[in-house]
């Protein structure tokens, strides 16, 4: 009765993580991102260049964006005609861009990202749980099938083959599963693996890591009792994540390795300018930023402001 009972719960779970995956419609960057019908006719009125870049600087200064392209630009997609928030990317399959995208996963036939990552995970986890107890269930007759203690029909090849199949498959979940686990725990997605996030200064393979446990809150929530639940409770929008840069001084900015020996051992994090509400509180143990340490915080960045300042030599 007990393993009749397992077997139901890990099949509902895995069915309804596996739907939510599917049919959850990735997020897409809201309405600020996009730029403005003024902007769009300036920057094709603008040659390739810095002047296109000045356009850019100026539809993004409001924005909470922190990261750029290898040059040093502002990242933009012009098939979707808006500033890239951070960690986002443009599909090539479901040619839109993607809020914390982590890959188009063909299996799915959706796109991995901010709003079904949590699904996904909940669907390898329980996929891998499945298919472990289909294998120690059948394990005992699997092995009654090589001494001949099996009656000598046709259903003891079935035996064998549910075997292998949940074996093998046991062995490449528990693998993508654990890669996975991994990203959660480094606060990484599979895009930003192969290239890291490029700042102001300097690539930053762990500049959005905030330690495990703010990591795992990240994707799971704060909410502990909806963490095995194929349900919705990412922190955050998609559209601002805090980092662990620490604020720099200008005339250190440009010494090489970018920020300074201590900034592995500090965990004293900007916004420059302040987060959404619902990421903020992942900064510091306090629910949230007021309103005079935000502004005491962008007193002291000043022109420094990595995340919304360009240079200025060129």
């Amino acid at each position: 009765v007990v393993c009749l009972v397992a077997y139901h719960v890990f099949f509902m779970l895995f069915v309804w993580s596996y739907w939510k995956t599917i049919f959850t419609l990735p997020m897409n960057p809201s309405k600020e991102f996009h730029l403005s019908y003024s902007d769009k006719e300036s920057l094709e009125r603008e040659p390739r260049g810095e002047s296109q870049q000045e356009v850019l600087r100026r539809a993004a200064k409001d924005l909470p964006i922190y990261t750029r392209t290898m040059s040093g630009a502002i990242r933009y997609c012009d098939r979707c005609h808006l500033v890239k928030p951070d960690r986002c990317h443009h599909c090539s399959v479901c040619d839109k861009c993607i809020l914390k995208m982590d890959h188009h996963c063909p299996w799915v036939n959706n796109c991995v990202g901010f709003s079904n990552y949590k699904f996904f995970l909940l669907f390898l986890a329980y996929s891998l749980l499945y298919c472990l107890f289909i294998a120690a269930t059948d394990l005992q007759y699997f092995i009654k099938f090589w001494t001949n203690g099996l009656p000598d029909t046709q259903a003891k090849f079935h035996i064998m083959f549910l075997f292998f199949a949940a074996a093998m498959f046991s062995v490449s979940l528990s693998s993508l599963f654990g890669y996975h686990c991994w990203l959660v725990s480094k606060n990484k997605s599979t895009l930003e693996v192969f290239r890291a996030p490029i700042f102001r200064h300097r690539t930053d393979k762990n500049g959005f890591s905030l330690g495990f446990s703010k990591n795992l809150r990240q994707v799971f929530g704060d909410e502990k009792k909806y963490w095995l639940l194929p349900v919705f409770s990412s922190l955050g929008d998609g559209c601002s994540f805090p980092t662990c840069l620490v604020n720099q001084d200008p005339e250190q900015a440009s010494t090489p390795g970018g920020l300074n020996s201590t900034s592995k051992n500090e965990n004293h994090l900007f916004p420059a300018k302040p987060l959404r509400e619902s990421q903020s509180h992942l900064l510091t143990d306090t629910p949230s930023w007021s309103e005079t340490t935000a502004k005491a915080e962008k007193g002291r960045v000043g022109m420094s402001n990595p995340a919304l300042t360009m240079e200025n030599e060129t």
